[in-house]
């Protein structure tokens, strides 16, 4: 066998085992699915299949995953905003950790799913209420990732440039940041699973719209098939994401991901 024809084998194993389990999967889904004979518990592969297509068609599917991927972009450039710099800023002083540390420690464990019905007084049944929910969500993980990136950069980088009389706001930009930004990028894929998984419980309950709306409503009419169809999507869409910011990853910092090899 030629050094071609194995180099093209090996790039097709990994797509070859992913529909090996995928395959399994639905082999095991519509086994159960014939045994419990019950389309509301549990409804057979095809027809879910058959009720996506349906709500791809009316497009009622893509509008309320539109809906909820805004609201998620839009609560990751908030709390990226917040806590990217308060994590620098603790990273590089003591102090300052010392001071938001015991806060944060506090907060931090309370599911963001804890803060709905206050959050339901507060902002009401909108846009505000997933989009602070979904914020709080990605918060800590982003946070925590930059201060501890900031920490592992080597010190010995830093002292360097202050003694070629760097200033402190370049040192942060062109030695501390980049160094950094490998942790920082696990962060932001952390921030995105937490954010995304919260966009069901926040929409369940305090949005008019959005894929957690669409799923309560068809439980609502017993349509099982259609509150699968959203339950794939929300699946789809984390997947889309965190490849996304994996991808972006690579692009930011190639010396890390060639230094990983």
């Amino acid at each position: 066998m030629s050094n071609g024809v194995r180099i093209a084998s090996a790039g097709y194993r990994p797509a070859l085992i992913y529909l090996r389990t995928m395959l399994a999967f639905f082999v095991v889904w519509a086994l159960v699915a014939i045994v419990t004979a019950n389309s509301i518990l549990l409804p057979s592969p095809l027809a879910v299949a058959r009720a996506m297509l349906d709500l791809a068609r009316d497009l009622e599917l893509f509008l309320h995953a539109g809906i909820s991927l805004g609201r998620m972009v839009v609560s990751l450039a908030i709390g990226s905003l917040l806590a990217i710099p308060l994590g620098l800023a603790m990273g590089l002083s003591r102090a300052l950790d010392e001071v938001f540390d015991p806060l944060v420690e506090i907060l931090r464990p309370i599911s963001g799913i804890a803060w709905i019905p206050l959050a339901l007084f507060i902002f009401g049944i909108g846009n505000a209420l997933p989009v602070f929910i979904m914020t709080y969500a990605g918060f800590f993980p982003i946070l925590l990732g930059t201060i501890a990136g900031v920490r592992s950069v080597d010190r010995r980088l830093i002292d360097a440039a202050r003694t070629m009389g760097v200033p402190q706001r370049t040192i942060v930009t062109r030695v501390v940041v980049p160094a950094a930004l490998p942790s920082l990028m696990v962060a932001l894929r952390l921030g995105v699973a937490s954010s995304w998984t919260a966009v069901v419980a926040a929409e369940l309950i305090g949005a008019p719209s959005g894929l957690g709306y669409a799923v309560e409503w068809y439980r609502e009419l017993l349509a099982t098939p259609q509150v699968m169809s959203f339950i794939a999507m929300i699946g789809v869409l984390g997947y889309l994401g965190d490849l996304g910011v994996r991808a972006l990853g690579r692009r930011l910092t190639p010396w890390a991901h060639d230094a990983a090899r």
